[in-house]
């Protein structure tokens, strides 16, 4: 960080003019818009590494089957799972189940509205505890999201790793600065400094002309908003083959059982599924010379790597599995399955 970094000029009337910017221009339809707390924590939840076009329609969906912060704690977490399958970091979906638990037995139904009462909650940190302070209790809160922190770097020309100790101390004090102690006030510069990053300030070719604080932008006038933030260094993903068992009894149900909560698809319903055909068949109790037909396949990447899946079709009858399982169909079934899942055994 340098000299000029850590020793910033906070930018005159920079609330007002986000306000005023976004009063014309900003987002004002999104469903949990003005929704109270719970709304606000589910979407802020579910927009964690998940960007708004792809989180609305799950959300709807979510709050459609757990309208209330009761509702979702008393849910059974396979069908809080099976609303989650799909927006993918499954943890997020626990968390956020194992935290509506915590406000029914901590805080008798109510969500909290202290910035440490609401860290204490489950999958809740600093940044998700100030938007659901600011948008959801209308009260002073402070947040820290990729929009805001690209926002900002790009308006202080600040350098280097934004998740970084040092950055993340400086970044944090500007949006302390930036933020009004109002509570009306400050959920309108929240929602406000994130559009202009969603909107505008974008990651790549940012619209800097049509930005309310074009003239204070540092990265603007150094020429330099392509290289700030600092970009991430790039690593190759590899690409490893998975093979899926489709075990189907005579009724046409599949064989599915629940992946470890740690992990890829942590608490879903799957098929078995390994590098190895060998080594699944065994585990299954099934004869490594059984007969199997070979099904559709499907590429899906995940943050580090990507897979290539095969679908092997396998008709077992009414053999004894062996292992932990169930059999599901299509038309009866309330638990989580892996959407890539889902669309290889044709169920999406």
């Amino acid at each position: 960080m340098t000299d000029h970094q850590a020793s910033f000029e906070p930018i005159k009337d920079m609330s007002e003019r986000l306000r005023d910017w976004h009063k014309v221009a900003g987002r004002h339809d999104l469903p949990w818009q003005h929704q109270g707390p719970y709304a606000t924590w589910v979407s802020e939840i579910m927009l964690q590494q998940t960007q708004v076009s792809v989180v609305i329609p799950y959300y709807l969906r979510f709050m459609e089957a757990f309208p209330t912060i009761k509702t979702l704690a008393a849910a059974p977490q396979d069908r809080v799972l099976a609303h989650w399958a799909g927006l993918g970091y499954y943890a997020r979906a626990r968390h956020l189940h194992h935290a509506a638990k915590q406000v029914m037995a901590e805080f008798g139904g109510t969500i909290p509205q202290t910035l440490d009462a609401l860290v204490s909650l489950k999958g809740i940190g600093r940044s998700t505890a100030g938007a659901i302070q600011s948008l959801g209790w209308k009260r002073h809160g402070v947040i820290q999201d990729g929009n805001v922190r690209r926002v900002l770097a790009r308006l202080h020309a600040i350098e280097g790793d934004l998740l970084s100790t040092r950055v993340q101390s400086a970044l944090w004090r500007l949006a302390e600065t930036y933020t009004p102690t109002d509570g009306d006030d400050a959920a309108v510069h929240t929602q406000a400094i994130m559009d202009l990053g969603a909107l505008l300030c974008t990651r790549h070719a940012p619209k800097c002309a049509a930005c309310p604080l074009q003239r204070d932008c540092q990265a603007l006038k150094d020429g330099r908003t392509h290289l700030l933030p600092t970009p991430k260094k790039t690593i190759a993903k590899p690409t490893i083959e998975w093979f899926v068992l489709g075990l189907r009894n005579s009724e046409g149900a599949l064989w599915c059982s629940r992946r470890p909560e740690r992990g890829i698809w942590g608490g879903l319903y799957c098929p078995p599924t390994g590098a190895s055909l060998h080594t699944l068949l065994t585990e299954c109790g099934l004869s490594v010379d059984i007969e199997w037909n070979e099904g559709p396949t499907l590429s899906h990447a995940f943050s580090h790597f990507s897979v290539y899946l095969r679908y092997v079709d396998i008709l077992v009858a009414d053999f004894e599995l062996s292992g932990p399982g169930a059999w599901i169909t299509p038309e009866a079934y309330d638990i989580g399955l892996p959407a890539p899942i889902k669309r290889l055994v044709g169920w999406d």
